[in-house]
């Protein structure tokens, strides 16, 4: 039921009825809608100054997703920087002890319509699309370098190995020989001194005074340091691998023991005229796979190309071994 309100009437001395006029009913009803607009407004205002609408908070993410992105391929790019700094020394080094020469810089392979083309197109992405395309890049320079440092490691292993050959391989004349005058026979089919017919001769034999140092010719690990009264007399036998083994005989003392270890250029006796020997010499063989083979192949490291040639005419001469 209406509630009536009446008011009390001070011209008329009596209550009477109270009707509000439709115009008032009007203001009233406009007043309240504008004022109800006008806090909307405020309120959207206040909304759009402080609150992220559903697409700012989706932009607002995306944009996080994206800092945290840069952020990761920022760490991944300066390690591979470190990683490619690291490949590049041991790819310099690597040249230098091989070829002795400097790789070509991957700069110098790089066209300027290249560099162009790469410059338009990153212009063109989007700022996910340039995300996505260095993830890309990335992840494949990753798999290189993993690739490339797997790689400089079997090259390393095979210059490691390399060095190590080298150092087994027989590359200087078992006695001090400057003038090239103690060539007294070489290696082949020469006259025996003691049975007078041709005799397969497996080695060279170096003339010099008692008592001449004798060189170890190539790292390598004794395996026999004793006389033999029928044959070489006073020996050395070292086993340098590889397949390759040296001897030297008719020492007139052994100056290391089976099992040792020895270098090139170590002095492992001095020369003799024990066993089967006509006179102070050193008897030396090359061997290799366990058979025979010309020592003076195996003379690169202390002789000069002229050198070498006279080497090779002087041992080539027939003539009578001294053993």
């Amino acid at each position: 039921m209406r509630k009536i309100k009446y008011y009390y009437n001070t011209h008329t001395l009596r209550y009477e009825k109270l009707e509000t006029p439709f115009r008032v009913k009007l203001l009233r009803v406009f007043g309240f809608f504008a004022a109800s607009l006008a806090l909307a407004i405020l309120i959207v205002a206040i909304a759009f100054e402080y609150i992220d609408s559903p697409k700012e908070k989706m932009l607002q993410q995306d944009n996080d997703a994206m800092r945290e992105k840069y952020s990761v391929l920022e760490q991944q790019v300066q390690q591979l920087q470190k990683q490619m700094l690291e490949l590049e020394n041991r790819d310099n080094n690597v040249y230098r002890a091989v070829f002795e020469s400097k790789p070509i810089p991957d700069s110098a392979r790089l066209k300027e319509m290249e560099k162009s083309k790469e410059i338009q197109l990153v212009q063109s992405m989007s700022e996910s699309q340039l995300v996505k395309s260095l993830s890309e890049q990335v992840n494949n320079l990753i798999l290189k370098t993993a690739y490339q440092e797997k790689s400089y490691k079997a090259i390393d292993l095979m210059v490691k190995n390399k060095v190590k050959l080298l150092a087994a391989i027989p590359a200087i004349q078992p006695v001090s020989n400057k003038d090239l005058s103690r060539i007294a026979s070489g290696f082949g089919y020469r006259i025996d001194p003691v049975y007078k017919v041709t005799k397969f001769h497996a080695g060279l034999d170096f003339t010099a005074p008692q008592g001449t140092p004798i060189y170890a010719t190539a790292d390598g690990i004794v395996k026999e340091a004793n006389f033999n009264a029928g044959g070489f007399g006073n020996h050395v036998v070292i086993s340098h691998g590889y397949g390759y083994e040296t001897l030297y005989g008719h020492m007139v003392r052994i100056k290391v023991k089976a099992g040792n270890r020895v270098s090139r250029g170590e002095v492992i006796g001095y020369v003799g005229n024990t066993g089967k020997s006509t006179g102070p010499h050193c008897h030396y063989e090359v061997h290799k796979g366990g058979q025979p083979v010309d020592p003076v192949y195996y003379f690169y490291n202390d002789l000069s190309p002229e050198q070498y040639d006279r080497l090779l005419k002087m041992a080539a001469a027939a003539n009578q071994s001294f053993d």
